[in-house]
């Protein structure tokens, strides 16, 4: 039986740099980079750094114009509870949770899939949850031209959560709508049920 072998392409010349940096980063806070348990670790951690940026590169208009299609359909598409993983850009530490999107097409429809990869171009970045949000609203709606653009993003940082303030349980929530979402409150209230959960609109 063939053993599974996950394959991944990396920069060779860019690890070794950045594993040296994170090599002398251990040894200023008084690790011995030359221990058993961290000896590979400077090398883990740059192709980590590696995967994490990944999106730096990709082009997220490209991506949703591979799978366009003609549709007279002018119904909301919701694609809800996409997994989030980014770094904020202020501390190099986690941010994680889920987007919900939508559009409501005039003339042209996306391939489901395409959604999600245009969270990850963009989430596999040094970020910040605000500009997160409206780069996926602008390339959705620039790129579909669609009647109205909706997205919301839930997330926990663990900047806030393992330091500073040390909230574990805290939520952020950012949105962003375009067209009918921002000029039409039915519509928005109904993505925000829709999306979110029946508790939004409650007195």
């Amino acid at each position: 039986m063939a053993l599974y072998e996950k394959t991944e392409r990396f920069d060779d010349e860019a690890v070794a740099k950045i594993a040296a940096n994170y090599r002398s980063m251990l040894e200023k806070i008084g690790e011995d980079p030359q221990r058993e348990g961290l000896i590979k670790t400077p090398e883990r951690a740059a192709k980590a750094l590696a995967v994490l940026t990944s999106g730096m590169g990709v082009n997220a208009a490209a991506i949703l114009e591979s799978a366009l299609f003609a549709e007279p359909s002018n119904e909301m598409v919701l694609v809800r509870d996409i997994e989030v993983y980014s770094l904020c850009e202020h501390h190099l530490l986690p941010f994680f949770g889920k987007a919900h999107v939508a559009y409501i097409p005039d003339g042209k429809i996306v391939g489901l899939s395409k959604i999600p990869r245009v969270v990850d171009a963009f989430s596999r970045r040094l970020q910040v949850q605000e500009r997160l949000t409206e780069q996926i609203r602008d390339c959705i709606q620039a790129t579909l031209g669609a009647k109205g653009v909706a997205v919301v993003i839930e997330a926990r940082h663990l900047c806030m959560q393992m330091r500073g303030v040390e909230k574990q349980n805290t939520i952020t929530t950012t949105s962003a709508f375009t067209g009918a979402f921002l000029n039409d409150p039915k519509t928005r209230k109904e993505f925000m049920q829709l999306a979110v959960g029946s508790s939004y609109g409650r007195s």
